[in-house]
């Protein structure tokens, strides 16, 4: 490994049904993953999927994998968390990372965008959410209407 890879461990996690479409969907996004810029899939391993034994929870799985990848740099290893999202993200090596100001202000600023853009999509759920909330308690209040009417 060259000494300016940055070398990491990434676990990600499915969780839906069948459990056949958890695992293919799982390969495909470990193998995706090795088509990003900068990065290179040092190993995988992508763990079945297991049932979820919850009250309430009915015929749902969910399905996991570790993926140990080498980023030319730290931004490869940012668009992997970016890209897919992962549960958790080990460094492995090297132990410090030294790196420019302007590198650092790109990374923010990649990060700031991204968080921008699922507060938009929060704010339109919530806004979505009130007005059928909303349209909901009209059309309670006319079935009640219509109830009483033909009570009479």
């Amino acid at each position: 490994m060259a000494s300016d890879k940055i070398k990491a461990l990434f676990i990600f996690e499915i969780l839906g049904r069948p459990p056949e479409h958890i695992k293919e969907t799982m390969e495909l996004l470990v193998d995706k993953l090795g088509e990003l810029e900068g990065v290179e899939i040092n190993s995988k391993k992508i763990h079945e999927p297991k049932l979820i034994e919850k009250e309430g929870v009915k015929d749902l799985f969910s399905a996991f994998s570790e993926v140990e990848i080498l980023g030319e740099d730290l931004n490869a290893i940012l668009n992997v968390v970016f890209h897919a999202m992962p549960s958790h993200v080990e460094i492995l090596s090297p132990n410090e990372l030294k790196f420019k100001n302007f590198d650092l202000s790109s990374m923010l600023s990649a990060l700031t965008v991204k968080l921008h853009r699922y507060d938009e999509i929060a704010k339109i759920s919530i806004i979505e959410k009130n007005m059928l909330t909303k349209k909901l308690k009209e059309m309670e209040e006319k079935v009640g209407e219509l109830e009483k009417e033909k009570e009479k």
